[in-house]
């Protein structure tokens, strides 16, 4: 009698926790007929984009998108499962392991990886600039606090390289809680400290050396965080044309009449060259899908759907400067998305 008694109480406990989960997405305090993204601001004019066309297309109320940079995004979408939490985090990099963690901490065990297409770390300056040509390791000398593990003294680009304009050095960028931030250290500053025989061979040595030494940046007047708005960067560079500007491709792209590309290795930012991976800053976009909130939140898998269709050979979402993912990438996320294929996880840095 007492283990027929245990089985029943055992089964209640397993509908209980499962009608739970499903109340936690549907309701999480308040119950909520829209879908919530959070994330990347080089994402996010995609992803509103896309909003518009799947609330046209299917009904449903647009999703609300907030532009709080990659980091600050997944904070929110880590934070927990249910209706007071994001449905999907976009990113301008992958997801950390520290992030995935820290997710997996909260409750949120399945989050679907798909990839949506490519973009560039584009520099830029004002149409009437100087005109820059810089290589990884001029930007690398200018920006870094300790270049090569001593205090950084530049204050012309002159200072770094005689070749370049005698004009103060100035970069209007990211914050810290940027994907366009962590892709420039990654992409542009680390390769340039890497130009150093020396700092190559302490990247095996000490690899916590090596990331202080190599991807802290020194600060204004020589690296200016002008927050979440990249269209704010694209105006700062109009009033002062001898600065620089760090921003997605996406932005450069649709200010051409302000502002022009610096060339990086002697590679201008193109679509053509962000595509072929012959620009240096290129890097891939990303959208991270709750996998318990899918049926549950009104339209979700639809608008993952949409995503990746405007995000297509041919889509509209290439008018907006999104670069369509290789073929082989854009399978598995087509794969990831119609499956709502849980990310492993093991493979992350």
């Amino acid at each position: 009698m007492l283990q027929k008694f245990a089985l029943v109480a055992g089964a209640a406990t397993a509908v209980l926790a499962l009608s739970a989960c499903q109340d936690q997405a549907s309701s999480g305090g308040a119950a909520r007929d829209y879908i919530s993204a959070v994330g990347s601001s080089t994402v996010y004019p995609f992803a509103t984009t896309v909003g518009e066309r799947f609330a046209e297309a299917t009904g449903n109320k647009k999703p609300k998108i907030d532009s709080t940079g990659t980091g600050g995004g997944f904070e929110r979408f880590c934070a927990g499962v249910g209706g007071d939490t994001p449905d999907i985090a976009n990113a301008s990099r992958r997801i950390k392991k520290k992030e995935f963690d820290t997710c997996a901490k909260n409750g949120v065990t399945e989050i679907v990886e798909i990839q949506v297409g490519i973009d560039g770390i584009a520099l830029g300056e004002a149409a009437r600039g100087p005109g820059f040509q810089l290589s990884e390791e001029d930007v690398y000398k200018a920006l870094a606090a300790n270049p090569y593990g001593k205090a950084n003294t530049a204050k012309t680009w002159a200072d770094v390289n005689p070749a370049l304009p005698a004009v103060a050095i100035s970069v209007f960028g990211p914050p810290s809680t940027s994907g366009t931030y962590d892709a420039f250290k990654e992409l542009i500053l680390g390769k340039g400290c890497d130009a150093n025989a020396g700092m190559k061979a302490l990247k095996d040595s000490n690899k916590d050396k090596h990331e202080e030494i190599c991807t802290t940046l020194r600060g204004a007047p020589y690296y200016v965080e002008q927050g979440e708005n990249d269209n704010l960067i694209i105006s700062k560079l109009d009033k002062n044309p001898t600065s620089l500007g760090i921003f997605g491709f996406s932005y450069l792209d649709a200010n051409k009449d302000k502002i022009k590309a610096v060339p990086v290795q002697g590679v201008a930012p193109s679509y053509a060259a962000i595509a072929d991976g012959s620009y240096p800053g290129s890097r891939p976009l990303f959208i991270y899908v709750k996998k318990k909130h899918v049926g549950v939140i009104p339209g979700l898998a639809e608008y993952v759907a949409e995503f990746l269709k405007g995000a297509g050979e041919g889509g509209y979402l290439g008018a907006k400067g999104l670069i369509v993912s290789p073929k082989a990438v854009a399978d598995v996320a087509a794969a990831n998305a119609k499956g709502m294929t849980a990310l492993n996880g093991a493979e992350l840095k």
